[in-house]
């Protein structure tokens, strides 16, 4: 349960970050000039760049591989396999997508000159926002997913406890 639990959390941890960011430096990022964005947006994707986000970006889908093996023997219970699905969501919609979609995005507006951001600045604005949103929705839904997989598996134990005393 420990490993699981551990999961559930980087899995929340890293959902709070997404939404942290859509709900609100994202909305900030839009009343902003061209020059403004590219620099603080530049900034932001330099600075996130330290060993504590890749801990929790990299380490939650280990967290998540160490609670399925640990429970192996489980693989067939409707917990396991939602805890296996909230694992490949994340890899899917949060490591990979991040990868093909708001890394390149990423890439572009650290290209930028903040004296003269190009034309059509705000549909890479607009695009790397829509990205990040769906990051958001995917991470929200692996973690509620482990946390209801978790709730299940600590509602399971007890019973199972008390079918084999009797």
């Amino acid at each position: 349960l420990l490993l699981h639990a551990l999961a559930a959390m980087s899995l929340g941890i890293m959902a709070g970050f997404f939404w942290t960011y859509s709900a609100n430096v994202n909305l900030a990022m839009q009343q902003m000039d061209g020059s403004t964005y590219a620099t603080v947006q530049s900034a932001f994707n330099r600075n996130v760049r330290h060993w504590l986000f890749f801990l929790f970006f990299f380490g939650t889908p280990v967290w998540c591989l160490l609670a399925l093996t640990s429970a192996w023997g489980e693989r067939s219970r409707v917990w396991w396999r939602s805890l296996a699905g909230a694992a490949v969501l994340y890899v899917l919609g949060i490591i990979f997508f991040t990868q093909q979609v708001n890394l390149p995005l990423n890439h572009t507006t650290e290209a930028w000159n903040p004296q003269a951001v190009p034309e059509g600045w705000t549909q890479v604005r607009d695009q790397w926002n829509s990205a990040n949103l769906w990051r958001t929705l995917a991470n929200g839904v692996a973690f509620g997913t482990a946390v209801l997989a978790l709730a299940a598996r600590a509602i399971a134990v007890p019973a199972m406890g008390a079918r084999d005393r009797a």
